[in-house]
Order: structure tokens, then C-alpha cells, then sequence
């Protein structure tokens, strides 16, 4: 009998799934600066596999792809697909794969704004638009109806999920849902066999209510990467020690400790509003033979960028300007959706 697993982001992939930011979105006022960023993050992706990319209707096509032909980045290997979205975090709700030993199949659980904090309706229908037209080729998808977004889980690919109870045991989302149901809902439908609940930690402007790609997440089997808070002035302090000290109990399948990886907090950076931005080295993309990190013009940069090359020796490590992406509250990883090798 073949398992299924939840297929981890260093597996095999063939493509990046991406809605490109629009009018009709948060984006409006920074569109421009935003463009750039997802110009990057498509030339950085283009020099390793392909791009899907989710635009509004016919005209915002037309605008991307004369966006990429001028910024030099090729179109060949990029396939446009027409869904319209009311935002372009995609990564919460774009598909999520399993392996099922005989190949790939999709799930597509409900996304209704974090929250209900947001409109949704439009985003939650993208998967289910991509999948009728065809464009996962053979690869079937299955509606879920719970609430679950890609951003608040993270896989080793051995059985093993990282998540936050912040998140996942909230009314708003699945009312009534505790970590025993999860834990049945996660073993059913992506064949994980232990939940690793992280308890504490959460970053200031972080609308998700705590989602795991931008506290901790699996470098492998054995390292978890985790944002760390060393300056005891600064309000994160208390609450990423108490993470750090949760992370320090967590064992690996063969019961060792994980190789922790502390990455730096960049400096606080805030709206004009003075309210604080969500900035996180933990929200890096793992493509085939690389890995995209965010950077934010700080100091901390450097040492993010060294530490994550550490742990990812056969990965070309590609910095990834996204300070205009924090200004809506995420960053690269809660922007992109990885496609499994075969999907495309």
C-alpha cells in the first residue's frame, strides 16, 4: 500500500505559481514598486524552472507580459493563466500536492481571507478555475471543505508537520476545530503522523494570526530554520524565547533534537502610521537548485543570507528585494505556491 505524504518544498519541483499584483488589489498605490519585486522573483525562478503566473483578465495580461519582455525576462517558459483575485498571496490559496506513491494529487481547501479579516470569494475559487481548465494536466484535485491556508503549515516530507496553534485554533477559521481534529484532518488527507505545534511567537503586523513561514521552518529532516529575537527591549523578545525554548523540546522521527538556525529579526520597519511590518527571514522559497530569500536593505540581511547558504550547501542562494512586500503584510514565500515535479 503506497502512503501519502504532503510533499515537502525540496522535492523535485516544476514551476512557481504566482498572481501577479493588479489595480483591483491592495496594491494599487505601489504597483509599480511592487511589479519590481515580482519582476525578480520571476527572473530569479525563470533561471531554474517555469512560472505560472495569475492574471486579472485579458488586459493585465497583455500589461505583464509586455512587463517581462522590457525587463528582459523570457516569456517562453512562462504560462499566463486569466482568474480574477482580490489579492495576490497565493501561497494561502493555491493548491496543496500529495504524493500518493502512484503520483501527484491536489487538494484545495477553503481560503476566506485569514479570518474572514479580508474578501476573499475570488481567491478561493483560483484553484478550482485552474484545475477546470486543465492546466495541473492529469493530476486530480480534491475539495476540502475546511479552512486551511499553505502559509500555516510546513513539511520535512517524512511524516512531519511544523504549525501554530495561534493560527490553526481560532473561531474565525474552523470554529470548534482543536488540535486532536487537525491532527485527524492532517493524518487523512496528507498522511502526516506527528504535529509539531509551536505555542509561542508571533510578528507584530502579521495579519495570518501567526502562520509558520514566517517563524520556523524545515531546512531538512533535521534543521529547522527559526526567527530569533535577541534584543530584550523589543516587544517580539518574550514571546520568540519561549518559541525558541519549544523548538529546543521538538525531536526529530529518530528522536534527536533538530539543528536549530537562528535567523536574525531585521530592524523594525513600519508604515507611515508607525505601525510595525511583518519582516522575516524565515519567509524564504526553496526552487529546484536554489533558495530565494527575502531582504529588506538591513544590516541583518548578510547574516540571514550566510546562515541560510549553511544550510542549503547545493542551493545558489538569490537574494530577493521585498521591503514594498511587507508593506501589505507578507513576504516572497506567502507570494509563491511551488508545483511538484509532473504537475505542469
Amino acid at each position: 500500500m503506497h502512503t501519502s505524504r504532503f510533499v515537502p518544498e525540496t522535492a523535485p519541483q516544476s514551476g512557481i505559481l504566482l498572481t501577479w499584483p493588479h489595480v483591483h488589489s491592495a496594491w494599487a498605490d505601489s504597483l509599480e514598486a511592487v511589479s519590481k519585486v515580482y519582476l525578480d522573483i520571476a527572473r530569479a525562478v525563470l533561471s531554474h524552472e517555469k512560472l505560472l503566473i495569475v492574471c486579472y483578465d485579458s488586459d493585465h495580461t497583455k500589461e505583464v507580459r509586455q512587463a517581462c519582455g522590457q525587463a528582459g525576462i523570457p516569456l517562453e517558459p512562462i504560462r499566463f493563466f486569466i482568474a480574477p483575485t482580490n489579492d495576490t498571496w497565493i501561497r494561502d490559496y493555491g493548491p496543496l500536492a500529495v504524493s500518493d506513491g502512484g503520483g501527484i494529487h491536489l487538494l484545495d481547501f477553503v481560503f476566506d481571507g485569514w479570518g474572514n479579516k479580508y474578501p476573499a470569494g475570488l481567491d478561493n475559487e483560483v484553484t478550482g478555475k485552474l484545475v477546470s481548465a486543465g492546466v495541473f494536466g492529469a493530476a486530480a484535485c480534491r475539495r476540502i471543505p475546511r479552512v486551511l491556508e499553505g502559509g500555516s503549515i510546513d513539511t520535512d516530507g517524512q511524516g512531519s508537520l511544523l504549525t501554530t496553534s495561534h493560527c490553526l485554533i481560532t473561531n474565525s477559521r474552523n470554529p470548534g476545530y482543536d488540535k486532536p481534529a487537525f491532527e485527524q484532518l492532517f493524518a487523512g488527507e496528507l498522511g502526516i503522523e506527528r504535529v509539531l505545534w509551536l505555542d509561542h511567537g508571533e510578528l507584530e503586523g502579521d495579519d495570518t494570526d501567526a502562520h509558520i513561514d514566517m517563524l520556523a521552518r524545515f531546512c531538512s529532516p533535521h534543521t529547522i530554520a527559526y526567527t530569533q529575537c535577541s534584543d530584550e527591549s523589543d516587544s517580539h523578545y518574550a514571546g520568540f524565547k519561549a518559541m525558541e525554548a519549544q523548538l529546543r523540546t521538538f525531536r526529530t522521527r529518530e528522536g534527536r533534537p533538530y539543528h536549530l538556525l537562528p535567523l536574525p529579526l531585521p530592524s523594525p520597519m513600519r508604515t507611515a502610521a508607525g505601525e510595525r511590518l511583518p519582516a522575516s527571514y524565515a519567509n524564504f522559497l526553496i526552487i529546484n537548485g536554489a533558495v530565494l530569500v527575502p531582504v529588506y536593505g538591513d544590516p541583518a540581511d548578510a547574516t540571514a543570507l550566510e546562515r541560510l547558504a549553511g544550510a542549503f550547501p547545493d542551493r545558489q542562494v538569490i537574494a530577493v528585494n521585498c521591503l514594498p512586500l511587507i508593506h501589505q503584510f507578507g513576504s516572497l514565500h506567502c507570494a509563491t505556491m511551488q508545483l511538484p515535479a509532473g504537475i505542469l
